[in-house]
């Protein structure tokens, strides 16, 4: 999947990196959510899995631009 097939939810200038590229949640077309953040080592995801690290201001900005 294309970074241009998401909609970004968070980073409008507000948050942690402004407008720059981290951390930022994005919305797929299913539905879903694509989260980019800082690699966290917190414990082992499965296989295929991953883990990142991202501020609560961001989670946030998400939840508003979702309008929840």
């Amino acid at each position: 999947m294309a970074r241009e097939e998401l909609t970004r939810l968070t980073g409008s200038g507000n948050g942690e990196c402004g407008e720059d590229d981290c951390p930022n949640v994005y919305r797929t077309e299913r539905g879903t959510f694509v989260v980019q953040g800082e690699l966290s080592n917190a414990f082992t995801p499965p296989h295929g899995e991953g883990l990142v690290e991202i501020p609560e201001s961001v989670l946030r900005e998400a939840i508003r631009a979702l309008g929840w």
